[in-house]
């Protein structure tokens, strides 16, 4: 939606000057026809002409069944003497795999327009971004002389959550903060989060179901990146056709092959979207990049980097002497990293505190345990969708009358009944966030049952995860000797990513590291900000 605000357009999560409408509706189409056409297949389009000119705005869109169609503005009627106000209304109704994209503008601008604004190359050079694709927020940046790196993308905010919420009774697909408040609501929908997961697995190859079509799950990457990708544009005032995407150390862990073809993949999805010039940067070298524009002399830096999906680590040679070199590939002493992350810490927490409640340990009257492939599912953020297919509603309904206590299991298929599973696995992020800084939280469930809640303490959280800490350790102290590196000669400890709040998590490494200082950077900016950088050195600025 584009709405007007004040001087400005709203466009997506950001801010245009007014005067620039002509740009915003060049950048509106382009958007709709990046975002949900090229990634799904659909040529809808056959032609689109935009004008801009020094009495208005006409905006021209041909399609075979004319579903989208723009006004030429007219004069509103104004006192003589007056300066003239333009209208520009916009209606379109387009069909994309079997949703339905509805949006509306209405807009009054002053009628003195700059024709150079609509020809985005004339404002500058640089077309080169940096994208965080983050698994739980995402950010984009591009260097701007004495302007914030990080492009607002959602209400003035530099991060997106990637999450998509299809929304049935609307037909349509939203993004981030949006997604999340609807599925809240209780829209009729289906939900998908931690979308970087998908990378490296095998679920990448297959489709999923959206409003009964087959929606391959690379398509459903590259909606999403889409987004990253228009919404940047819109606040850009300009098209990026070159970019530096951050990837983790290791997509997939100890198999090369597959790490590989991940990459391969999101190479595939951002040619897909109009990028044309895609290269890499591992994300903690993007956040050590970030960090030592802030530092005064030399110093040897272990970037951490605690993410929604991966811990990843890298040993640098950080110094204001060498910021502006093109190669650093000597200061790179070496990088390392494990798929471990804030989700992972989400399923330990929610399999030892939440999980219990909902059959999860209770026995068959056999004696044995109950199968545990439901509550898994339930626990893991891109596996919740499965628990509701009719296939794992069957199996699971042929073992209820197998089981000892059926109050869990009546609580699950409540649970499933409701397709409420991500919500639980919010309230289990919710109380993972909140357990940072303080010792419990208190949990009510009432939606699932009248009375029903639970108490989940930090000691609880940190002995559920103690055993993925220890492999992050040993990430750490493997990263060391590739490199040579005593802990001794480390001079500083760099944090960043939206899990390296966890005071578990920090002790551990800052306790392998005595004599290092400390330093927190932006845990959701680092690496956008890095990206950011690098892209202006290899494209350009």
């Amino acid at each position: 939606m584009l709405r007007r605000q004040g001087g400005f357009v709203r466009v997506g999560g950001g801010q245009v000057p007014g005067r620039n409408i002509h740009l915003v509706l060049a950048q509106f189409f382009l958007a709709l026809r990046r975002t949900f056409l090229e990634p799904v297949r659909h040529a809808l389009f056959e032609k689109v002409v935009m004008h801009a000119a020094q009495v208005g705005i006409e905006g021209c869109i041909r399609h075979s069944s004319s579903s989208v169609r723009a006004v030429k503005p007219q004069p509103n009627q104004a006192p003589a003497g007056s300066r003239r106000s333009y209208v520009a209304r916009l209606r379109t109704d387009l069909r994309i795999t079997g949703l339905r994209i509805r949006s509306r503008v209405t807009y009054t601008a002053r009628p003195f327009f700059d024709r150079n604004l609509l020809d985005m190359k004339n404002e500058s050079p640089a077309r080169a971004c940096g994208i965080d694709f983050g698994t739980s927020n995402s950010t984009v940046g591009w260097i701007r002389p004495g302007e914030e790196t990080l492009i607002a993308l959602e209400d003035g905010k530099i991060t997106l959550p990637s999450v998509v919420f299809f929304n049935f009774e609307e037909r349509r697909p939203v993004y981030g903060r949006l997604a999340l408040h609807e599925y809240l609501e209780n829209y009729e929908g289906r939900l998908m989060r931690s979308l970087k997961s998908l990378l490296g697995s095998k679920l990448i190859k297959h489709d999923t179901s959206v409003l009964g079509t087959a929606m391959p799950f690379t398509d459903l990457l590259a909606l999403f990146i889409g987004q990253l990708k228009s919404r940047a544009e819109a606040n850009a005032g300009r098209e990026f056709e070159e970019v530096v995407l951050g990837r983790p150390v290791f997509f997939v862990d100890d198999d090369p092959m597959a790490d590989q073809e991940a990459e391969n993949t999101l190479v595939d999805v951002a040619r897909k979207i109009g990028f044309k010039d895609i290269s890499f940067q591992y994300e903690p070298i993007a956040a050590a990049f970030d960090y030592e524009s802030t530092i005064e002399k030399e110093e040897l830096v272990l970037i951490v980097d605690i993410g929604g999906g991966t811990s990843d680590f890298s040993l640098v040679r950080l110094s204001p002497d060498r910021r502006h070199n093109d190669n650093r590939q000597s200061d790179i002493l070496a990088t390392g990293g494990v798929h471990i992350g804030g989700t992972d810490f989400d399923k330990q927490l929610s399999l030892a505190g939440m999980m219990p409640l909902f059959g999860y340990g209770s026995r068959m009257k056999s004696g044995a345990y109950m199968p545990t492939s439901h509550h898994m599912n339930l626990a893991t953020w891109h596996t919740i969708n499965s628990v509701y297919s009719q296939k794992s509603q069957l199996a699971l309904g042929s073992m209820r009358y197998d089981i000892e206590d059926t109050g869990g299991i009546d609580r699950l298929f409540k649970l499933i009944e409701q397709r409420a599973g991500h919500w639980l696995a919010m309230e289990v992020e919710e109380t993972k966030i909140q357990l940072t800084h303080q010792d419990s939280r208190h949990v009510p469930l009432d939606r699932i049952e009248a009375g029903l809640s639970v108490d989940l303490s930090r000691a609880l959280f940190e002995s559920s995860i103690d055993n993925l800490l220890e492999r992050v350790r040993g990430s750490v102290t493997q990263l060391l000797n590739d490199a040579s590196v005593s802990v001794a000669q480390v001079d500083t400890v760099f944090f960043t990513g939206g899990s390296s709040g966890i005071p578990a998590l920090r002790h551990s490494i800052s306790a392998m590291l005595p004599n290092a200082r400390h330093v927190e950077g932006n845990i959701f900016g680092s690496i956008g900000s890095g990206l950011a950088i690098e892209a202006s050195k290899r494209y350009g600025s």
